[in-house]
């Protein structure tokens, strides 16, 4: 069964971590320093906050599928909507490596499809970002002006 993905970018952490957990009525699944995110079964939600971003609010829409058969069959949903469909394959991003495709709607809104296949320890698997890379996007090029994460 398919999960929604929501990801918000937010100045505080903690407390966004408050705010939501006291809206959910549970803590994170997730914690770190910069990141957090509940796996909600009611609703059956995704939700991610991280202070990574220097735009806040919302980061972008995903689908997370629960296995690699239902990754793409929505893939070939996203190949229907005749929009460019970027794929990362084995993808360290938000602590987790996954299969992805991402897609932007007509409003130029990122959504991310994406089965996770495991963690990883760091933000996006790196100790330190090299020379003129950012450090904290997971999007493919064309989706490259914010951070990501699932």
């Amino acid at each position: 069964m398919k999960r929604l993905h929501i990801h918000l970018a937010v100045e505080n952490l903690e407390q966004n971590i408050h705010f939501y957990s006291t809206l959910f009525g549970c803590g994170p699944t997730v914690q770190h320093d910069d990141y957090a995110k509940w796996m909600l079964d009611d609703p059956r939600v995704n939700f991610a906050i991280s202070n990574r971003s220097a735009q806040l609010g919302l980061d972008h829409l995903g689908i997370q599928a629960e296995d690699d058969q239902e990754l793409q069959a929505i893939k070939q949903r996203l190949d229907a909507t005749q929009q460019p469909v970027e794929t990362q394959e084995q993808s360290a991003c938000c602590y987790m490596r996954s299969d992805k495709h991402w897609i932007t709607d007509p409003q130029g809104i990122a959504w991310e499809s994406f089965h996770s296949l495991s963690e990883v320890p760091t933000f996006n698997d790196k100790k330190a970002p090299s020379d003129g890379e950012n450090p904290f996007a997971c999007r493919p090029a064309g989706n490259a002006d914010s951070s990501c994460c699932g």
